[in-house]
Protein backbone atom coordinates (compact mmCIF):
# COMPACT_ATOMS: atom_id res chain seq x y z
CA UNK A 1 0.00 0.00 0.00
CA UNK A 2 2.76 2.85 0.90
CA UNK A 3 4.79 1.62 -2.75
CA UNK A 4 1.12 2.28 -4.34
CA UNK A 5 0.94 5.87 -2.60
CA UNK A 6 4.25 6.74 -3.73
CA UNK A 7 3.76 5.96 -7.07
CA UNK A 8 0.53 7.60 -7.32
CA UNK A 9 1.97 10.69 -6.00
CA UNK A 10 4.73 10.57 -8.31
CA UNK A 11 2.66 10.14 -11.11
CA UNK A 12 0.29 13.33 -10.01
CA UNK A 13 3.81 15.19 -9.26
CA UNK A 14 4.39 14.66 -13.22
CA UNK A 15 0.84 15.90 -14.14
CA UNK A 16 0.49 19.03 -15.72
CA UNK A 17 -1.77 21.86 -14.75
CA UNK A 18 -3.52 21.32 -18.31
CA UNK A 19 -4.25 17.66 -18.03
CA UNK A 20 -5.95 18.01 -14.45
CA UNK A 21 -9.03 17.97 -15.57
CA UNK A 22 -8.98 14.20 -16.82
CA UNK A 23 -7.95 13.06 -13.44
CA UNK A 24 -10.37 11.02 -11.48
CA UNK A 25 -13.00 13.02 -9.66
CA UNK A 26 -11.26 12.05 -6.13
CA UNK A 27 -7.70 12.97 -7.03
CA UNK A 28 -8.91 16.46 -8.15
CA UNK A 29 -11.06 17.01 -5.26
CA UNK A 30 -8.65 15.75 -2.84
CA UNK A 31 -5.45 14.61 -3.62
CA UNK A 32 -4.30 17.13 -5.44
CA UNK A 33 -5.50 19.94 -2.93
CA UNK A 34 -3.46 18.10 0.53
CA UNK A 35 -0.53 18.07 -2.39
CA UNK A 36 -0.50 21.39 -3.18
CA UNK A 37 -0.82 22.68 0.63
CA UNK A 38 2.36 20.50 1.23
CA UNK A 39 3.96 21.87 -1.57
CA UNK A 40 3.05 25.48 -0.08
CA UNK A 41 4.51 24.85 3.07
CA UNK A 42 7.54 23.60 2.13
CA UNK A 43 7.74 26.51 -0.41
CA UNK A 44 7.46 28.47 2.77
CA UNK A 45 10.22 26.76 4.36
CA UNK A 46 12.94 26.92 2.25
CA UNK A 47 12.15 30.55 2.07
CA UNK A 48 12.72 30.59 5.74
CA UNK A 49 15.87 28.12 5.84
CA UNK A 50 17.41 29.84 2.88
CA UNK A 51 17.91 33.08 4.40
CA UNK A 52 20.88 34.77 3.37
CA UNK A 53 21.19 36.01 7.93
CA UNK A 54 21.98 32.63 8.63
CA UNK A 55 25.87 32.53 9.12
CA UNK A 56 27.36 29.77 7.06
CA UNK A 57 31.29 27.97 7.53
CA UNK A 58 34.44 28.36 5.28
CA UNK A 59 36.46 25.27 5.25
CA UNK A 60 40.30 25.55 4.42
CA UNK A 61 39.70 23.49 1.12
CA UNK A 62 37.74 24.23 -1.78
CA UNK A 63 34.10 22.99 -1.45
CA UNK A 64 32.47 21.85 -5.01
CA UNK A 65 28.52 21.22 -4.91
CA UNK A 66 26.92 19.13 -6.90
CA UNK A 67 22.89 19.57 -6.68
CA UNK A 68 19.99 19.88 -8.13
CA UNK A 69 16.61 21.87 -8.44
CA UNK A 70 14.13 18.63 -9.01
CA UNK A 71 13.65 15.14 -7.22
CA UNK A 72 15.50 12.28 -8.77
CA UNK A 73 17.16 10.84 -11.83
CA UNK A 74 19.39 13.83 -12.50
CA UNK A 75 22.60 12.31 -12.43
CA UNK A 76 24.01 13.46 -9.18
CA UNK A 77 25.63 10.91 -7.42
CA UNK A 78 27.35 9.63 -11.02
CA UNK A 79 28.69 13.26 -11.07
CA UNK A 80 30.34 12.84 -7.53
CA UNK A 81 32.29 9.67 -8.56
CA UNK A 82 33.00 11.43 -11.79
CA UNK A 83 34.53 14.51 -9.72
CA UNK A 84 36.32 12.49 -7.48
CA UNK A 85 38.27 10.10 -9.51
CA UNK A 86 39.13 13.77 -11.65
CA UNK A 87 40.58 15.13 -8.83
CA UNK A 88 42.44 12.00 -7.74
CA UNK A 89 43.61 11.97 -11.42
CA UNK A 90 44.98 15.32 -10.72
CA UNK A 91 46.84 14.63 -7.55
CA UNK A 92 43.98 16.00 -5.26
CA UNK A 93 42.33 13.53 -2.24
CA UNK A 94 38.89 14.50 -2.18
CA UNK A 95 36.31 14.39 0.89
CA UNK A 96 32.96 13.10 0.00
CA UNK A 97 30.41 14.98 2.40
CA UNK A 98 27.00 12.93 2.10
CA UNK A 99 24.11 12.40 4.48
CA UNK A 100 23.65 9.33 3.93
CA UNK A 101 19.94 9.44 3.72
CA UNK A 102 17.45 6.71 2.18
CA UNK A 103 19.06 3.70 3.08
CA UNK A 104 22.37 4.83 2.35
CA UNK A 105 22.26 3.42 -1.62
CA UNK A 106 24.31 6.01 -2.70
CA UNK A 107 26.96 5.77 0.11
CA UNK A 108 27.52 2.60 -0.37
CA UNK A 109 27.55 2.54 -4.13
CA UNK A 110 30.37 5.47 -3.70
CA UNK A 111 32.48 3.69 -1.33
CA UNK A 112 32.59 0.40 -3.70
CA UNK A 113 33.19 2.30 -6.95
CA UNK A 114 36.17 4.61 -5.46
CA UNK A 115 37.77 1.87 -3.03
CA UNK A 116 40.90 2.39 -5.88
CA UNK A 117 40.76 5.91 -4.83
CA UNK A 118 42.55 8.03 -2.74
CA UNK A 119 38.61 9.44 -1.87
CA UNK A 120 37.63 9.53 1.47
CA UNK A 121 33.51 9.74 2.53
CA UNK A 122 32.48 11.62 5.52
CA UNK A 123 28.96 10.65 6.53
CA UNK A 124 25.96 13.01 8.55
CA UNK A 125 23.58 15.66 8.34
CA UNK A 126 25.46 17.96 10.11
CA UNK A 127 28.31 18.48 7.28
CA UNK A 128 29.95 21.07 8.57
CA UNK A 129 30.99 18.74 11.72
CA UNK A 130 31.75 15.68 9.54
CA UNK A 131 33.62 17.61 7.46
CA UNK A 132 35.59 19.35 10.70
CA UNK A 133 36.12 15.75 11.86
CA UNK A 134 37.97 14.33 8.79
CA UNK A 135 40.04 17.77 7.95
CA UNK A 136 41.40 17.22 11.95
CA UNK A 137 42.41 13.31 10.88
CA UNK A 138 43.27 13.42 7.88
CA UNK A 139 45.00 17.08 7.44
CA UNK A 140 44.33 19.57 4.28
CA UNK A 141 45.93 21.21 1.76
CA UNK A 142 45.93 24.62 1.48
CA UNK A 143 43.40 26.61 -1.05
CA UNK A 144 46.03 27.85 -3.56
CA UNK A 145 48.77 24.62 -3.27
CA UNK A 146 46.19 22.06 -4.18
CA UNK A 147 47.19 22.02 -7.57
CA UNK A 148 50.53 22.39 -7.66
CA UNK A 149 52.14 19.31 -6.73
CA UNK A 150 51.22 15.76 -6.66
CA UNK A 151 49.72 15.39 -2.68
CA UNK A 152 48.10 12.16 -2.77
CA UNK A 153 50.77 10.47 -1.14
CA UNK A 154 50.86 12.18 2.03
CA UNK A 155 47.29 11.63 2.72
CA UNK A 156 45.89 15.46 3.15
CA UNK A 157 42.21 16.20 1.94
CA UNK A 158 42.47 18.64 -0.91
CA UNK A 159 38.49 19.70 -1.32
CA UNK A 160 35.38 18.12 -0.39
CA UNK A 161 32.63 17.29 -2.69
CA UNK A 162 29.34 18.41 -1.32
CA UNK A 163 26.91 15.62 -2.16
CA UNK A 164 23.57 17.07 -2.70
CA UNK A 165 24.76 20.57 -1.54
CA UNK A 166 22.60 22.97 -2.91
CA UNK A 167 19.76 23.18 -0.56
CA UNK A 168 22.24 22.75 1.97
CA UNK A 169 22.79 26.08 3.75
CA UNK A 170 25.77 25.59 6.25
CA UNK A 171 29.04 25.61 4.67
CA UNK A 172 29.98 28.06 1.95
CA UNK A 173 31.18 26.69 -1.30
CA UNK A 174 33.68 27.53 -4.17
CA UNK A 175 31.57 25.77 -7.22
CA UNK A 176 28.23 25.06 -7.61
CA UNK A 177 27.30 22.67 -9.80
CA UNK A 178 23.32 22.03 -10.65
CA UNK A 179 22.59 18.76 -12.14
CA UNK A 180 19.66 18.89 -14.61
CA UNK A 181 17.65 15.70 -15.90
CA UNK A 182 17.37 16.32 -19.69
CA UNK A 183 14.09 14.04 -19.66
CA UNK A 184 12.33 16.07 -18.00
CA UNK A 185 14.23 19.13 -16.74
CA UNK A 186 11.61 21.18 -14.71
CA UNK A 187 8.13 18.54 -14.60
CA UNK A 188 5.36 20.48 -14.29
CA UNK A 189 7.41 23.40 -12.35
CA UNK A 190 5.01 22.61 -9.03
CA UNK A 191 6.64 22.29 -5.86
CA UNK A 192 7.63 18.66 -4.42
CA UNK A 193 5.09 17.13 -3.18
CA UNK A 194 2.46 18.75 -6.31
CA UNK A 195 5.40 18.44 -8.20
CA UNK A 196 9.36 17.91 -8.90
CA UNK A 197 10.66 21.20 -8.05
CA UNK A 198 12.88 21.64 -5.13
CA UNK A 199 13.35 25.14 -5.72
CA UNK A 200 12.14 27.63 -8.14
CA UNK A 201 14.05 28.32 -11.35
CA UNK A 202 15.44 31.45 -10.76
CA UNK A 203 17.56 28.99 -7.96
CA UNK A 204 20.03 28.59 -11.07
CA UNK A 205 21.38 32.26 -10.98
CA UNK A 206 23.74 30.59 -8.30
CA UNK A 207 24.92 28.02 -10.97
CA UNK A 208 28.40 28.22 -11.36
CA UNK A 209 27.97 25.24 -13.58
CA UNK A 210 24.91 23.21 -15.06
CA UNK A 211 24.97 19.92 -16.64
CA UNK A 212 22.53 18.95 -18.55
CA UNK A 213 22.10 14.78 -18.15
CA UNK A 214 20.54 12.05 -19.72
CA UNK A 215 21.74 14.38 -23.13
CA UNK A 216 22.01 11.59 -25.16
CA UNK A 217 18.47 10.79 -25.02
CA UNK A 218 17.03 14.28 -25.25
CA UNK A 219 16.44 16.06 -28.80
CA UNK A 220 18.89 19.15 -30.09
CA UNK A 221 15.34 21.08 -29.82
CA UNK A 222 14.56 19.69 -26.38
CA UNK A 223 18.33 20.39 -25.02
CA UNK A 224 18.22 23.82 -26.69
CA UNK A 225 15.01 24.77 -25.00
CA UNK A 226 16.68 23.67 -21.62
CA UNK A 227 19.57 25.48 -22.27
CA UNK A 228 17.42 28.60 -23.19
CA UNK A 229 16.40 28.32 -19.51
CA UNK A 230 19.01 28.03 -18.08
CA UNK A 231 20.66 31.00 -19.59
CA UNK A 232 17.64 33.23 -18.95
CA UNK A 233 18.07 32.55 -15.09
CA UNK A 234 21.65 32.03 -15.15
CA UNK A 235 23.37 34.01 -17.77
CA UNK A 236 27.06 33.44 -16.40
CA UNK A 237 27.00 30.26 -15.97
CA UNK A 238 28.76 27.37 -18.07
CA UNK A 239 26.29 24.37 -19.77
CA UNK A 240 28.29 21.13 -20.05
CA UNK A 241 26.21 17.41 -20.91
CA UNK A 242 26.35 14.18 -19.71
CA UNK A 243 25.08 10.71 -20.19
CA UNK A 244 25.84 7.32 -18.06
CA UNK A 245 28.04 4.80 -19.99
CA UNK A 246 27.56 0.96 -18.84
CA UNK A 247 31.24 -0.25 -18.51
CA UNK A 248 30.22 -3.59 -17.01
CA UNK A 249 28.12 -6.57 -14.84
CA UNK A 250 28.41 -8.09 -11.71
CA UNK A 251 26.24 -11.10 -10.91
CA UNK A 252 24.83 -10.36 -7.13
CA UNK A 253 26.49 -12.94 -5.14
CA UNK A 254 29.93 -11.91 -7.04
CA UNK A 255 30.38 -8.10 -7.24
CA UNK A 256 34.20 -8.23 -7.84
CA UNK A 257 34.24 -10.51 -10.86
CA UNK A 258 33.48 -8.19 -13.41
CA UNK A 259 31.50 -9.87 -16.27
CA UNK A 260 31.53 -7.97 -20.37
CA UNK A 261 28.64 -6.56 -21.18
CA UNK A 262 28.26 -8.42 -24.16
CA UNK A 263 26.99 -11.13 -21.94
CA UNK A 264 23.87 -9.39 -21.83
CA UNK A 265 23.58 -10.51 -26.39
CA UNK A 266 20.62 -12.59 -27.23
CA UNK A 267 18.71 -12.55 -23.40
CA UNK A 268 15.76 -11.32 -22.60
CA UNK A 269 16.11 -8.75 -19.38
CA UNK A 270 13.89 -7.70 -16.95
CA UNK A 271 15.20 -4.47 -15.58
CA UNK A 272 14.45 -4.15 -12.67
CA UNK A 273 14.89 -0.88 -10.45
CA UNK A 274 13.78 1.94 -7.72
CA UNK A 275 15.45 4.91 -9.38
CA UNK A 276 14.40 8.27 -10.08
CA UNK A 277 14.68 8.15 -14.12
CA UNK A 278 14.38 4.46 -15.32
CA UNK A 279 13.88 4.86 -18.77
CA UNK A 280 17.38 6.16 -18.91
CA UNK A 281 18.50 2.77 -17.10
CA UNK A 282 16.43 0.94 -20.01
CA UNK A 283 18.29 2.57 -22.64
CA UNK A 284 21.37 1.72 -21.66
CA UNK A 285 21.00 -1.58 -21.16
CA UNK A 286 19.06 -1.24 -24.89
CA UNK A 287 22.11 0.35 -26.11
CA UNK A 288 24.65 -2.36 -24.94
CA UNK A 289 22.49 -4.47 -27.09
CA UNK A 290 20.00 -6.65 -25.31
CA UNK A 291 17.68 -7.62 -27.85
CA UNK A 292 14.37 -7.89 -25.92
CA UNK A 293 13.63 -5.97 -22.75
CA UNK A 294 10.66 -6.12 -19.95
CA UNK A 295 10.84 -3.73 -16.94
CA UNK A 296 8.97 -3.68 -13.21
CA UNK A 297 9.37 -0.15 -11.86
CA UNK A 298 9.39 0.87 -8.47
CA UNK A 299 9.16 4.05 -6.96
CA UNK A 300 13.25 6.01 -6.05
CA UNK A 301 15.09 4.43 -2.88
CA UNK A 302 11.98 1.81 -2.80
CA UNK A 303 13.36 -1.25 -0.43
CA UNK A 304 12.15 -4.86 -2.15
CA UNK A 305 9.80 -6.30 -0.09
CA UNK A 306 9.18 -10.07 0.16
CA UNK A 307 5.98 -9.54 -1.82
CA UNK A 308 8.06 -7.35 -4.13
CA UNK A 309 10.18 -10.25 -4.71
CA UNK A 310 7.44 -12.83 -5.63
CA UNK A 311 6.19 -10.35 -8.27
CA UNK A 312 9.44 -10.06 -9.69
CA UNK A 313 9.82 -13.98 -9.47
CA UNK A 314 6.50 -14.89 -10.92
CA UNK A 315 7.18 -11.83 -13.68
CA UNK A 316 10.66 -13.98 -14.76
CA UNK A 317 8.29 -17.47 -14.41
CA UNK A 318 5.67 -15.84 -17.47
CA UNK A 319 8.52 -14.32 -19.28
CA UNK A 320 10.15 -18.04 -19.36
CA UNK A 321 7.01 -19.41 -20.18
CA UNK A 322 5.58 -17.23 -22.26
CA UNK A 323 8.94 -16.74 -24.55
CA UNK A 324 11.41 -20.12 -23.50
CA UNK A 325 14.79 -17.76 -23.63
CA UNK A 326 17.35 -17.39 -21.48
CA UNK A 327 16.15 -14.53 -19.16
CA UNK A 328 17.68 -12.48 -16.98
CA UNK A 329 16.93 -9.94 -14.05
CA UNK A 330 19.56 -6.59 -14.44
CA UNK A 331 19.33 -3.78 -11.23
CA UNK A 332 21.16 -1.13 -10.92
CA UNK A 333 23.82 -0.67 -8.76
CA UNK A 334 22.03 1.88 -6.39
CA UNK A 335 19.11 -1.02 -6.08
CA UNK A 336 22.28 -3.54 -5.76
CA UNK A 337 23.68 -1.33 -2.35
CA UNK A 338 20.44 -0.52 -0.84
CA UNK A 339 19.71 -4.62 0.10
CA UNK A 340 21.92 -6.33 -2.14
CA UNK A 341 20.75 -9.47 0.48
CA UNK A 342 17.15 -9.00 -1.05
CA UNK A 343 18.24 -9.72 -3.98
CA UNK A 344 20.23 -12.17 -3.51
CA UNK A 345 17.62 -14.44 -1.81
CA UNK A 346 16.01 -14.31 -5.92
CA UNK A 347 16.08 -17.35 -6.97
CA UNK A 348 16.70 -16.49 -10.74
CA UNK A 349 19.45 -15.07 -12.50
CA UNK A 350 20.22 -11.44 -11.26
CA UNK A 351 22.77 -9.13 -12.91
CA UNK A 352 23.92 -5.93 -11.52
CA UNK A 353 24.58 -3.09 -14.59
CA UNK A 354 27.73 -0.88 -13.75
CA UNK A 355 27.74 2.43 -15.27
CA UNK A 356 29.68 5.66 -14.99
CA UNK A 357 28.81 9.18 -15.95
CA UNK A 358 30.68 10.83 -19.12
CA UNK A 359 30.77 14.44 -19.81
CA UNK A 360 29.88 14.54 -23.83
CA UNK A 361 31.53 16.74 -26.48
CA UNK A 362 29.30 18.81 -27.67
CA UNK A 363 29.76 21.66 -29.75
CA UNK A 364 33.08 21.46 -28.74
CA UNK A 365 33.12 21.66 -24.87
CA UNK A 366 33.45 18.41 -23.80
CA UNK A 367 35.46 16.62 -20.73
CA UNK A 368 39.04 18.51 -20.95
CA UNK A 369 36.67 22.07 -21.06
CA UNK A 370 34.46 21.04 -18.08
CA UNK A 371 37.75 20.44 -16.12
CA UNK A 372 39.18 23.61 -17.15
CA UNK A 373 36.38 25.58 -15.57
CA UNK A 374 36.04 23.89 -12.59
CA UNK A 375 40.14 24.56 -11.93
CA UNK A 376 39.59 27.80 -13.46
CA UNK A 377 36.60 28.85 -10.43
CA UNK A 378 38.70 27.20 -7.80
CA UNK A 379 41.22 29.22 -8.52
CA UNK A 380 39.30 32.50 -8.41
CA UNK A 381 37.76 32.02 -5.21
CA UNK A 382 40.86 30.89 -3.21
CA UNK A 383 42.05 34.49 -4.25
CA UNK A 384 39.11 35.92 -3.23
CA UNK A 385 38.05 33.62 -0.09
CA UNK A 386 40.95 34.44 2.91
CA UNK A 387 40.98 31.42 5.14
CA UNK A 388 38.33 31.30 7.89
CA UNK A 389 39.09 29.88 10.99
CA UNK A 390 35.24 29.23 12.23
CA UNK A 391 35.03 28.00 15.81
CA UNK A 392 32.16 25.48 14.93
CA UNK A 393 34.13 23.80 13.09
CA UNK A 394 37.79 24.26 14.13
CA UNK A 395 39.54 24.03 10.96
Amino acid sequence: MEEKARQLVARLAATPDSAVRALPFLHRAVTLPLLSAASAALRLSLLLSSSRLRPRLALPVPVVSVGNITWGGNGKTPMVEFLSRAFHRLGVSPLILTRGYAGGDEFRMLQRRLSDTSAKIGVGANRASVASSMLQKYGYIHHADIFSAHNLESGKIGVAILDDGMQHWSLLRDVEIVMVNGLAPWGNTHFIPRGPMREPLSALARADIVVIHNADMASEVQLEAIKYTIEQKSATCSVFYSRLVPSHIFEVRQPLRRLPLDMLNDKRVLCVSAIGCPDAFVHAVREIGAVKIDRLDFSDHHFFSGRDIETIQETMRNLVNGHNEDTVVLVTEKDYDRDPEALRTLAVKVWVLSCSLQIMTHKEHGEDEFLKKLKEIIAVTGHEKPHVVDQATGV
